[in-house]
């Protein structure tokens, strides 16, 4: 799902990124900017900014480190803590330290010792629910993961595909950071035996299964549960017309995984120099206070102000599980290659 984002302008010269006036980023999906921050970029850089959006950020990543010799762009963003040494093994990045890289929170610092990759932003995986749904069925809406697998949900909960889907691999992470070595794979026999749907990626679980979501309305999707992000019910609240007072979608605390997602400059990158340029923006006060509602996430850097409509709809979780990435590096393929062979056979 190659595209160029029209707002960012184009190459002008048509050269991709072998242009030297023109900066690639390749992404997930997902990316979006303000119009007048990217133009900003532009007119103080003097790059233009070629944007081509790859599909789920996994699918994106997989692809970025099969063309690595021969990248499609100059930066990557969206690779995850869930995916990151995935993507360092395989000598995705080049090293660099982007200006402003000081002012990022410590907790969400990673590779320290070689700066191949720039935290950009963090949001929180968790299990979204229709708020509608469960006043009709007079059901309280589950708070936890044990609460999944009770028999009053059984068939209400779509997630995404752990091999494909970062947001899939992110819940599967939770889950076995709650469970442990030892109890998460009986965790998901108990939720594949009470009727978990998996889908291929976060748009057609979101979009077109989840019945709260706008656009799972017109897709007529009959799950009222689905593993989204605790930010995207602002999402719904922004973008509704009239706004409503209060979001249609909750969030079940009791089931978040911290995610963190990096940016870093593609090695053998034609335009290393843009590259750089481009991972000083996004680590720049004007840019971290765009993301909130443009891609909905939370800035990294101190003292980035989010919108208050933000923090009203999406509040980051208050105690999500986390991961330390040397085991997340460590255990991934396996408990994927595991959690396939469980679920999807």
């Amino acid at each position: 799902m190659a595209g160029t984002l029209a707002a960012c302008g184009s190459s002008g010269g048509g050269q991709g990124s072998g242009d030297s006036e023109t900066v690639t980023l390749v992404s997930h999906d997902s990316w979006a900017a303000s119009k007048g921050v990217i133009a900003a970029f532009e007119k103080q850089s003097g790059y233009k900014v070629n944007v081509l959006e790859d599909g789920d950020a996994g699918q994106a990543v997989n692809k970025a480190i099969l063309t690595k010799d021969n990248p499609q762009g100059d930066v990557f963003f969206g690779v995850d803590n869930t995916l990151l040494s995935r993507a360092l093994d395989n000598g995705l990045f080049q090293p660099y330290e982007a200006k402003g890289s000081d002012r990022i929170k410590a907790e969400y610092r990673a590779d320290q010792g070689k700066h191949r990759v720039t935290p950009v932003d963090t949001g929180d995986i968790c299990v979204n629910y229709d708020k509608k749904y469960f006043a009709d069925h007079e059901l309280e809406p589950p708070k936890s993961f044990d609460d999944l697998v009770k028999p009053q949900y059984k068939n209400l909960l779509v997630t995404e595909n752990a091999s494909a889907s970062s947001p899939g691999l992110g819940f599967l992470l939770g889950t076995a950071a709650k469970y442990g070595d030892g109890g998460w794979e009986g965790y998901w026999k108990k939720l594949k035996a009470n009727g978990v749907k998996v889908v291929d990626g976060w748009e057609q679980a979101y979009n077109e299964e989840f019945s709260g979501s706008a656009g799972g309305k017109k897709a007529k999707g009959d799950r009222p549960l689905v593993v989204s992000y605790a930010s995207s019910p602002p999402v719904e609240v922004v973008y509704a017309d009239p706004k409503p007072s209060t979001a249609p979608t909750g969030v079940a605390q009791g089931t978040c995984f911290r995610q963190v997602e990096y940016a870093g400059l593609l090695s053998n990158a034609k335009n290393s120099e843009g590259g750089k340029a481009f991972l000083d923006f996004l680590v720049s006060q004007r840019f971290q206070e765009d993301m909130p509602l443009n891609m909905f996430v939370y800035p990294v850097r101190e003292g980035a102000q989010v919108p208050p409509e933000f923090v009203k709809f999406g509040p980051q979780a208050e105690d999500p599980e986390t991961m330390d990435p040397a085991k997340i590096a460590d255990n991934r393929d396996q408990w994927v290659k595991s959690w396939t062979s469980l679920v999807l056979k």
